[in-house]
């Protein structure tokens, strides 16, 4: 089985498959909100935007392991989604939610009974990448160890060759985005609030009363760049590789109920999952 099937099968099978209980763990009032930043209502309309682009991929995605023709079409992203919300703005709760189900568990039987050669198409593997692997990260609203862990070993764990798998012109324009002068730079950033995020997380699981600094975050990104300038290029990089490896323990050691509590939470978010998509070199 190729690493891209199983990749989304998991997705399928451990983060799909449990995100609306991990929404619903939050109370109320952090719920809506988090619904809201996300631009929607309500967590209702937020799942039909993300089952009617399941809906959606599908049979374009079996049509092409089938070698079958298939429409192809221009998406207006808008219209698709305030379509999507209303499609099924009135269905019954508990009828939605079985139908959201059921879309998941058929997902996996479908793409279980693909051959692997159709995993190396191009379009397969960008419907794939965009509504099960990308959306999770993309609708993250609330966090799963399987997600962070997913983000250290798939995302993070690629990132110093895809940024190097770019032409010089590009890699100009991934930095210069990014604000910094070099790769170097970019890579004491990550490696600067990796630990800053694992120093806050260790805290908070060995004192319920622990409180830390809040920063001014532009002048911390100044000292971060200081604070690594004179390493070499190849122990920055050993640097990275070791950080990476030893918060993905800490992700894989710290208990379920670190993932209900809102300051571990959100740190695991900001500094593994926000973070990687703020600085994707994939996006260039």
């Amino acid at each position: 089985m190729s690493n891209l099937k199983q990749r989304t099968i998991d997705f399928l099978e451990i983060e799909w498959a449990t995100y609306v209980k991990r929404f619903n763990r939050w109370p109320v009032e952090v719920g809506v909100k988090r619904v809201k930043a996300q631009g929607y209502e309500q967590f209702r309309d937020m799942l039909a935007h993300i089952l009617t682009w399941w809906e959606e991929a599908m049979p374009i995605i079996l049509a092409i392991a089938e070698e079958r023709e298939y429409e192809r079409k221009k998406y207006d992203f808008d219209k698709f989604n305030a379509e999507a919300v209303a499609k099924y703005k009135n269905w019954d709760e508990t009828e939605f939610l079985a139908h959201f189900e059921k879309t998941r568990q058929k997902a996996v039987t479908d793409l279980k009974a693909i051959n692997d050669s159709t995993w190396e198409n191009r379009r397969v593997r960008s419907w794939i990448d965009g509504i099960f692997i990308h959306h999770a990260r993309e609708h993250l609203v609330a966090l799963s160890r399987f997600l962070t862990l997913d983000t250290l070993e798939n995302e993070w764990g690629t990132y110093v060759e895809d940024f190097s798998c770019l032409n010089d012109e590009k890699k100009k324009e991934f930095l210069s985005k990014q604000g910094v002068e070099n790769f170097h730079d970019m890579l004491a950033h990550v490696i600067g609030w990796w630990d800053e995020g694992t120093s806050i997380i260790t805290g908070i699981l060995n004192d319920s009363n622990f409180k830390w600094e809040e920063y001014d975050t532009d002048a911390f990104n100044v000292e971060l760049t200081a604070k690594y300038k004179n390493i070499s290029e190849a122990e920055i990089l050993d640097q990275f590789e070791s950080k990476r490896k030893n918060f993905a323990r800490l992700v894989n050691e710290i208990p379920e109920t670190a993932f209900a509590n809102g300051d571990i939470e959100g740190w695991l978010a900001a500094d593994v999952v926000e973070h990687f998509d703020g600085h994707n070199p994939r996006d260039f």
